[in-house]
């Protein structure tokens, strides 16, 4: 049995990724500076990852490690605090699997380092991709695409694997009523191109990641498979972002955020939708 260690296991998205990661037989070790839930399985402790001490001491003994623990969001702290909260944490992460010879890490990324809130100045075509010029606009957002540069050194340096996942807006499942007040005003949702990912698909993109024959540091959008809207995605860009490329879409409510890569390389396959939710359906 493969030991994982997840930081930031109180969190939501945390949660999301200690279940799942239990559900397929790892032995977890969840982290935070607030004691986790321990379910079978799950050894619960408590460390401040932006201490580099507590951290090596927390990830000792383990075979790869998920790193969710950051401050989630914008504006939910001064900048400056933010910004340091973030980028020390996961630096001392990567350290400290350096330092105790990981050969994997899982971090929690984000889409905000694409540009959001979007608008035309930024938008010359959608979806957007791993290859899109990224547009980092708040602390928080160049915190995250510090740790992605973090990683592609030390990712070179070391030979490990440092996989990073963009995450979009994380929805809990049983919240999803609030979605059809959206659907009046598609302007009210545009500042991420209608993205959003059910925290369980999270919980998934986070075990294929460990698990994925990937080399170096690679970095990865996870979404849903579509949209907040009920409106079809070619539609929403041609009346929010006029002259905008509209790419090819092989499903007319297909996410503007592409999980193209992720699918591909890591084999991932969002399994939760909004509209199958409010109607009674579990999965896609």
């Amino acid at each position: 049995m493969k030991k994982v260690v997840v930081t930031g296991a109180s969190g939501k998205a945390g949660k999301a990724t200690v279940t799942e990661l239990v559900e397929h037989g790892y032995e977890v070790t969840a982290v935070d500076i607030v004691k986790s839930e321990a379910a079978a399985g799950v050894s619960a402790v408590v460390a401040d990852v932006t201490d580099a001490g507590e951290t090596i001491d927390v990830m000792r003994g383990h075979d790869a490690v998920v790193h969710m623990a950051a401050i989630p969001a914008p504006r939910m702290l001064p900048d400056p605090k933010t910004f340091a909260i973030n980028v020390t944490s996961t630096y001392n992460v990567f350290w400290a699997a350096e330092v105790l010879g990981m050969s994997r890490v899982v971090w929690a990324s984000s889409e905000t380092v694409l540009g959001l809130p979007l608008d035309s100045s930024k938008l010359s075509s959608a979806p957007l991709d791993e290859s899109s010029e990224l547009f980092p606009e708040t602390a928080y957002s160049l915190s995250k695409l510090c740790g992605e540069a973090m990683a592609a050194q030390i990712a070179r340096r070391t030979g490990m694997t440092i996989i990073g996942l963009r995450f979009s807006n994380i929805m809990l499942h049983g919240r999803y009523a609030s979605f059809d007040s959206w659907q009046d005003d598609p302007t009210k949702r545009q500042w991420n191109l209608w993205g959003y990912v059910d925290v369980r698909d999270v919980g998934q993109s986070c075990r294929v990641a460990v698990e994925a024959d990937v080399e170096g540091a690679e970095n990865f959008i996870i979404a849903a498979a579509d949209t907040v809207m009920r409106t079809g995605s070619a539609e929403l860009m041609a009346s929010t972002f006029p002259g905008c490329e509209i790419k090819p879409l092989a499903d007319p409510r297909q996410t503007l955020l592409s999980i193209e890569k992720a699918r591909r390389v890591l084999g991932y396959q969002p399994q939760y939708s909004w509209i199958d939710e409010v109607s009674g359906s579990n999965s896609l």
